[in-house]
């Protein structure tokens, strides 16, 4: 019998090995997916695809097929599911996932191969997070945006009562395959969108990285594949260094270096309904926190000009008709609360001279819009 003043603490930590690889055909014989398909050795695959890819990449839709038909694993019928936030906006994707996940019989031995943009990783990801307690998942992203960032992350969630991310987990996926063929089929919207989450972790962490893009912008806007290629690979690689060597993969602590720009970001895919995606939103609450960080006393009006500048030259929005609403500023209040403890938001003493700061007040924000619009 132990007395009510015993108690027991115990550490313990959990490995995990974070597999990315890049390749421009992740079905060849023995290529990346054979790769990490032989390590995992699923009892069954399920494959997810984003309609996006189904409408608009047969070349790839038809490499994915003939994989399936010859790999030796166990599969189920593939099922195609509407991409775009929408995809995050309710249960309905979870919920059709999960559906599938149950009807064929997968188990914790199993796996899902989805591909797709971020907002179907995402929804997809929550859903093999809570089947089982846990599916492995392999993650092909098919955007820009998803192949430089939110794909090599280790988040999953879903939008719920108007705020982005309410209902998710961290869970990484078991591998993250970079087909950059998947990205030939972007419209230009999309191709440009993502590019504002490269811009954003270049600022925060490498300043060459920086400059390199605003060496190479033009090339990007006209669509050079390789060029892209090589951008979204550097920022893929900060972001999983980030993850992987920053000491806060589950962000246990206050802050959030990776979300420079985004309380604004979050609120404005809300206020206009989505009709930003979550690159263009990116891109102006990158601006606005630019603008901040100056009228902060913290950046010179030139550096922030100059990122600005770049944000322009690569075709990426900096400003938007409900910018100036009171709704935003709410958003400052929701990254608080998605976070927890006291407010803590990045901004720039300079490029790759990132600061934590632990109030926003409304006058500078409204400065900074009205510098923006």
């Amino acid at each position: 019998m132990t007395s009510g003043n015993d108690s027991i603490d115990e550490l313990f930590s959990v490995s995990w090995t974070h597999r990315l690889r890049f390749t421009d055909n992740a079905f060849v014989q023995g290529g990346s997916l054979d790769e990490v398909i032989h390590e995992l050795n699923p009892a069954t695959i399920l494959t997810v695809v984003d309609i996006g890819i189904e409408n608009n990449n047969p070349i790839f839709t038809q490499s994915l097929h003939q994989w399936l038909n010859t790999t030796d694993c166990n599969r189920c019928a593939p099922i195609v599911l509407l991409g775009g936030e929408q995809a995050k906006n309710d249960m309905s994707i979870v919920n059709q996932v999960l559906g599938s996940i149950n009807t064929n019989n997968l188990c914790r031995k199993s796996c899902v191969l989805v591909c797709g943009g971020g907002a179907v990783l995402d929804a997809v990801g929550y859903a093999t997070s809570i089947a089982h307690r846990g599916i492995p998942i392999i993650r092909m992203p098919s955007t820009t945006l998803s192949q430089c960032d939110s794909g090599v992350g280790v988040k999953n969630a879903i939008n719920h009562f108007g705020k982005k991310n309410f209902i998710g987990v961290f869970d990484p996926p078991f591998a993250v395959v970079n087909d950059f063929r998947l990205l030939e089929s972007l419209d230009n919207k999309h191709w440009i969108s993502g590019l504002s989450e490269a811009v954003k972790v270049a600022l925060v962490k490498d300043g060459d990285f920086f400059r390199e893009i605003e060496s190479v912008a033009s090339k990007l806007v006209q669509r050079d594949l390789a060029m892209m290629t090589l951008i979204v690979k550097k920022s893929a690689i900060l972001h999983l260094e980030h993850i992987t060597n920053g000491g806060d993969p589950f962000e246990r602590l206050d802050a959030r270096p990776l979300d420079f720009g985004h309380w604004a970001a979050h609120k404005l895919e809300q206020i206009t309904n989505n009709e930003l995606t979550h690159g263009e939103a990116v891109s102006i609450g990158l601006a606005i926190d630019l603008r901040c960080s100056v009228g902060l006393g913290l950046l010179d009006d030139s550096v922030a000009t100059r990122a600005i500048t770049l944000l322009k030259n690569l075709s990426l929005p900096i400003h938007h008709p409900l910018m100036d609403s009171p709704a935003l500023l709410e958003g400052i209040e929701e990254f608080r609360q998605h976070l927890g403890g006291q407010l803590t938001l990045l901004m720039l003493k300079d490029i790759a001279a990132p600061t934590n700061v632990h109030t926003l007040d409304a006058p500078i924000v409204r400065q900074a819009i009205s510098e923006l619009m």
